[in-house]
């Protein structure tokens, strides 16, 4: 049965899911107002609701551009909303309680237990782990940042610059102040290996450093940092490697003939597509094959419990090494000497049927709905790009977000909100009626598969 807390008899993932919804209403209030804009004019609706919801949903996908239509407010606002999105909504609470210094109460460390999927206590003391270390992380890449960046800008552009592209890089979100990404630092290997750092650092997921942290004193990780750190490290080796492979170690992407500067680049490609968003190249000069492996990478996304979205890593591995004990002969997924409960195995099935499912309706919907110049001739790959990048939370684009229409940005807005919630938690929000174990079991039939 699930646990309820509200005086208005609400679960846990109905909590999440409208506490993420009330968010982006707000935020996209205050972008719509003309307080937000360079000019000073109203914004559309269905634009501020855009932005608001890629910035919760730390996606970086925008129909208007960051640096041109919205001013300091506005600015201000996204970041707000990607930092409150990156570490979750429940993070505003138990910081104000930290800041008040008032004890937490009973229903809010149960509420807060659920959303990080903890099944012992100690939520608080994690919570405040999480704050410390993103607090950290997100300084530290600040003042990295602030090395070039006052340089180059000024003291007020060059710190505002700096903090601003600390939290998105950290949170995986991909909004930027320059107009065009990274694409202006593609030969400045110091800024893109700061902004690697903080996409791997946000997306590798809180409860991982928790374990890396507490290593010396636990002498042990669980199972979870494990496959999460085994199958991050796979995808960054394999997704390197593809676009050596692919896009010829970057020539006709680089503009540079330096060796670094194609290494640094190709790292980048294979980094900022799980979620992050931020780009140093062009994705519509990208071979098929790298188009492809770019849009694999996204669906996957990052690890559960970061601030990245997609599929997850964990739920990858999961079916991997399910897989490898079907070929194997073996009944049960192993990993580390510890056997992966069928029930994890099975959710990850189910998520990845339920997301891969609804990513192709959508894309089938946008190529009805979508009237993009150039699509026709060009083929359906700017479509499926931009519906995987919405679900995965990444925020990479071949161009079209500014010329959807009303009916594929609600398409979009709907994907984004997915996937930084999470199907699973969408789906229970909406069902009313609890589940149930049942008593008794049907006779068994075989079924031809193959």
């Amino acid at each position: 049965m699930k646990k309820r807390y509200s005086r208005f008899d609400l679960n846990v993932p109905q909590l999440i899911t409208f506490g993420f919804a009330a968010l982006i209403l707000a935020g996209a209030f205050l972008l719509m107002l003309p307080i937000s804009s360079q000019s000073g004019e109203w914004t559309p609706f269905i634009d501020a609701l855009f932005t608001t919801t890629s910035a919760t949903c730390v996606t970086g996908l925008t129909t208007l551009n960051t640096a041109e239509h919205w001013n300091i407010f506005g600015q201000l606002v996204i970041i707000i909303l990607i930092e409150i999105g990156g570490l979750g909504f429940m993070s505003i609470p138990v910081m104000f309680y930290f800041i008040s210094r008032k004890k937490i109460s009973l229903s809010t460390r149960m509420i807060l237990r659920d959303s990080l999927n903890m099944e012992t206590s100690g939520e608080v003391g994690l919570m405040r782990y999480i704050l410390k270390t993103a607090f950290l992380i997100q300084f530290i890449g600040m003042v990295c940042f602030a090395i070039d960046f006052v340089p180059r800008y000024g003291w007020s552009k060059g710190l505002w610059f700096s903090f601003f592209h600390a939290i998105s890089s950290f949170c995986n979100a991909g909004f930027d102040l320059f107009g065009d990404s990274m694409v202006g630092f593609q030969q400045n290997p110091w800024v893109l290996a700061i902004v690697m750092a903080l996409i791997v650092a946000g997306g590798l997921g809180f409860l991982v450093w928790y374990d890396l942290m507490g290593l010396k004193k636990k002498r042990r990780m669980s199972l979870h940092s494990k496959i999460a750190l085994v199958t991050t490290g796979c995808l960054l080796l394999f997704g390197t490697l593809g676009f050596v492979v692919t896009e010829s170690f970057g020539t006709s992407l680089v503009e540079s003939d330096s060796f670094v500067d194609r290494l640094f680049n190709t790292l980048f490609m294979a980094v900022t597509p799980r979620t992050a968003g931020y780009y140093s190249i062009d994705y519509f000069q990208m071979t098929h094959a790298g188009l492809i492996l770019t849009m694999v990478l996204m669906f996957i996304g990052g690890t559960s419990g970061s601030t990245a979205g997609g599929l997850k890593t964990t739920t990858f591995g999961v079916l991997i090494l399910k897989v490898k004990s079907i070929f194997k002969g073996r009944e049960h997924a192993e990993f580390g000497d510890r056997t992966i409960r069928d029930t994890a195995v099975n959710r990850a099935l189910t998520l990845f049927f339920i997301t891969l499912t609804l990513c192709i309706l959508a894309t089938m919907i946008l190529s009805v709905t979508e009237k993009i110049p150039n699509v026709d001739q060009l083929g359906l790959e700017y479509i499926a790009f931009e519906v995987v990048s919405a679900f995965g939370t990444v925020g990479l684009t071949m161009g079209i977000t500014p010329y959807l229409s009303i009916v594929g940005k609600i398409v979009i807005i709907l994907m984004m909100f997915i996937g930084r919630v999470g199907i699973m938690t969408v789906v229970f929000s909406l069902i009313k009626k609890s589940q149930q174990t049942s008593n008794f079991k049907y006779p068994e039939e075989s079924v031809m598969i193959g």
